[in-house]
């Protein structure tokens, strides 16, 4: 039921996600440097999956269902594989507080999805919400036109990783009620990491010319935000909606920007700041409910 309160438990997987998802941003763009866009996202699954599968062997949870495969399989390359390519990317040519607000319209994509996929509707708040954070997107990418089509470009590889992770999260949710969290994340990282051996020769070649500790920077995406991140995140996406889940990553971007003003001495452009509010906003409209109109008075009748 919408009006179920979500259980703590799912509350405080969620919010391990949202700080080591916060910490990614800010990784990514340190390791931007030293490894490819995608050389660092096979390290990074990679690394993940031996995490994962060492997790699954203790806990002795076999392949998923049958009919948990399509689901994994979707959100395997379109959310591990295509997503972290995207985001590596466009993390190398925007900072990384401008890179997460833009990623973070992936909530009302998702709701535009499931209203398509799992013929939810399209309420008009959704197609609202979706066009104030699209035009939020228009006003991030006119901040960045200053630094040339490079910045652009970057501002479009970020929507690309909003979809890809909208579409990723949508395919998982149904496959979530057939396997555990820890089967649907460990098998996802994999088909992710079978999407991406095509870097395998720039990730030896990276490994090789990086210093040790852009190296151990990529091992920690891969333990942290992603092993234990999203496995997180499917324990929660399980006990409740898409919809309230893409909801909780509202305050990533603003864990962002603290971290990479902290680590990176990064601060995003005003105008790109400006943008990204819109972006949120939208996707805080998207999510909102109207107000049911109020009851009417009961008005009782005297027997006769």
């Amino acid at each position: 039921m919408e009006n179920q309160r979500v259980p703590w438990a799912a509350v405080a997987a969620a919010s391990v996600t949202v700080v080591f998802w916060a910490s990614a941003f800010v990784g990514i763009r340190a390791a931007a440097p030293h490894f490819s866009p995608g050389s660092l996202a096979l390290g990074r699954l990679l690394s993940g999956a031996v995490v994962l599968v060492l997790f699954l062997l203790i806990r002795r949870q076999g392949l998923p269902p049958r009919a948990a495969w399509p689901g994994i399989a979707v959100s395997g390359v379109l959310w591990f594989g295509l997503y972290m390519v995207a985001l590596n990317w466009g993390e190398e040519l925007v900072d990384a507080g401008t890179a997460a607000m833009i990623v973070n319209v992936g909530p009302a994509l998702m709701a535009l999805l499931a209203g398509w996929l799992l013929n939810e509707g399209f309420p008009p708040r959704l197609l609202a919400g979706i066009g104030v954070s699209f035009a939020g997107a228009v006003v991030v990418g006119l901040s960045m036109s200053g630094g040339g089509r490079a910045s652009v470009l970057g501002v479009l590889l970020c929507l690309v990783a909003a979809v890809t992770y909208a579409a990723g999260v949508v395919a998982q949710k149904p496959a979530l009620r057939h396997a555990s969290a820890l089967q649907a994340t460990t098998f996802g990282c994999l088909i992710g990491a079978v999407a991406c051996l095509p870097f395998a020769g720039q990730l030896v070649d990276d490994i090789r010319t990086a210093p040790m500790s852009a190296t151990l920077n990529v091992v920690y995406l891969g333990v942290f935000p992603t092993a234990v991140a999203f496995t997180t995140w499917a324990y929660a996406l399980a006990r409740t909606t898409a919809g309230k889940m893409g909801s909780t990553t509202y305050a990533v971007p603003v864990v962002v920007i603290l971290l990479s003003w902290l680590i990176l001495d990064e601060v995003p452009r005003a105008l790109a700041i400006a943008g990204g509010a819109l972006c949120l906003a939208g996707v805080a409209v998207s999510r909102s409910r109207p107000r049911g109109p109020a009851p009417e008075p009961v008005v009782t009748q005297s027997h006769r």
